[in-house]
């Protein structure tokens, strides 16, 4: 293996080993389903269908990965989620 090749190799095992980040949001009993809508499409940049189809699937599931990346963008977000009365967390 040429030393172009290794270089190009260990350049996307890099890429591959970035740590990406999920925001969870949970089920509750306290928030209408406009408002979860809402929200996502607003704090998590969500179009409308994809905004309802997470907001069906923690009704049916319990909970949904609505925003996947890293911890420094996801951080700001799951802060405006819980402050609009969601239940969400970083894993």
């Amino acid at each position: 293996m040429s030393t172009q090749e290794k270089i190009a190799e260990e350049l996307l095992l890099d890429e591959e080993t970035v740590d990406l980040n999920e925001i969870v949001l949970f089920n509750d009993e306290v928030n209408t389903f406009d408002h979860v809508i809402a929200t996502l499409i607003h704090v998590c940049d969500h179009v409308p269908e994809q905004a309802e189809q997470c907001a069906l699937i923690v009704h049916h599931k319990g909970k949904c990965t609505v925003k996947t990346g890293a911890y420094k963008d996801l951080e700001p977000r799951c802060s405006k989620l819980l402050q609009a009365g969601l239940s969400a967390e970083i894993v």
